[in-house]
């Protein structure tokens, strides 16, 4: 397994990524965007979810492929950047044929930012512009940290934020995980410059620092974070050729990789879930060890892809928390 060439989601071809945010609201959104749909699944472990249209992505559900995926600070108020979405792809002409209409399937998490300091006091709720705006951003190539999804994020103690990490397998296939990182729990070893995901990092991408020598006792207490306030929410990508119920499985395997890199997750406060997208441009040639390995990369991507969004978030005028750069960078 090796590091894919932009080491992004979009390593997966066809993918596509956008941005929008706003700085007086400190929030904005993502949007995954592929050239054709594509077979999605979801595994959701966290106890506080905030979701659009996952319940369509079950393997008996009539809709076996989506259109986009959109992934949103705000709270509830953030699952309207999928309305933003849809009707940016409908102007375009995509979307579920049903009859002569045309009806975009893009599902969506979002994560809570709400006491971020950002002005929060909207007359007319401003995801669905945003949403829009990052459909007409998709590129290949997009930012990392202090961005899109990430751009209001926090952590236990430091300052969150949007992260990606794509690998290659040895069969060819390729492996790529986007998140949003603003969870509860910490993905530094206590108060250190060491990430809980080292021993999957890859040609030091997020400070090459490995793990501590020695690792401080376990905290008894909850950081400062008030309940409903956290969440990771990610998709996982390959350009393997799955069904639904293998991309499924390709999900509840990552979740194993934010396990790794956040310490402790999928509690009863957060919201996590790990959305996954195959593109069905490669067959597996032998399913069984295929998906299998997949699964696997999945999850190492995703703890890497969660390293990297707290390593590459920048500070701003009005942080509550610092950032692992100003620390330790």
């Amino acid at each position: 397994m090796r590091r894919g060439e932009r080491n992004l989601i979009t390593d997966v071809a066809g993918l596509r990524v956008g941005h929008a945010h706003d700085a007086d609201l400190r929030s904005g959104c993502t949007v995954l965007l592929a050239d054709q749909p594509f077979t999605a699944a979801v595994s959701i472990m966290g106890g506080a979810p905030g979701t659009r249209e996952t319940d369509l992505l079950a393997p008996d559900r009539l809709v076996q492929q989506v259109d986009a995926i959109t992934l949103s600070g705000g709270s509830a108020f953030g699952l309207d950047a999928a309305s933003g979405v849809a009707d940016g792809l409908r102007a375009m002409g995509r979307g579920f044929a049903v009859g002569h209409q045309r009806v975009p399937i893009v599902p969506g998490a979002i994560v809570f930012d709400l006491l971020n300091g950002g002005d929060k006091g909207w007359q007319r709720n401003p995801y669905s512009n945003l949403g829009l705006a990052a459909l007409q951003a998709a590129a290949p190539d997009f930012a990392l940290g202090t961005a899109g999804a990430g751009y209001g994020a926090a952590t236990g103690w430091l300052k969150g934020g949007l992260g990606s990490a794509s690998a290659v397998l040895d069969s060819g296939i390729t492996v790529a995980a986007l998140v949003v990182v603003n969870a509860l729990g910490s993905v530094t070893v206590g108060n250190g410059p060491h990430f809980w995901a080292a021993p999957w990092e890859m040609e030091a991408e997020f400070g090459g620092l490995g793990l501590p020598a020695s690792f401080p006792p376990a905290a008894d207490s909850l950081p400062m974070k008030q309940q409903g306030e956290a969440t990771t929410i990610a998709i996982v990508a390959t350009d393997a050729a799955l069904t639904q119920a293998e991309a499924l499985r390709v999900a509840t395997a990552a979740q194993d990789g934010m396990a790794r890199a956040i310490v402790p997750s999928h509690t009863l406060l957060d919201g996590d879930l790990v959305f996954a997208a195959a593109t069905g441009a490669r067959p597996m040639a032998e399913p069984i060890r295929d998906l299998y390995q997949i699964g696997h990369a999945a999850a190492a991507c995703l703890s890497r892809a969660i390293a990297r969004a707290v390593h590459e978030a920048r500070p701003m005028p009005g942080d509550l928390q610092p950032c692992w750069q100003g620390l330790f960078g």
